[in-house]
């Protein structure tokens, strides 16, 4: 099985939006969810994440980060030997 990024989004959150820019331009594949248009992927999130913050991202289901900005994604993603 592919590793597989999931990216659970506020539209309109100015985090959110870099979070995606950042995974864009390094050339990573993502699967988003905007959990304010689907409530059963922002109950994912609560689930996965014990939070209601985002973005939160998942890789693998399994591994999460949460509340966070650009600056933490390419040490999480390093940390997990994920690369795009």
């Amino acid at each position: 099985m592919a590793d597989q990024l999931e990216l659970y989004v506020k539209i309109w959150c100015p985090w959110c939006v870099r979070a995606r820019q950042w995974l864009d331009a390094q050339g990573y594949r993502y699967q988003l969810h905007d959990v304010e248009s689907d409530p059963e992927a922002y109950k994912r999130m609560i689930a996965l994440s014990s939070q209601r913050y985002t973005p939160t991202l998942t890789l693998n289901g399994k591994h999460v980060l949460a509340d966070f900005g650009p600056e933490e994604l390419a040490p999480f993603l390093r940390n997990h030997q994920f690369t795009p």
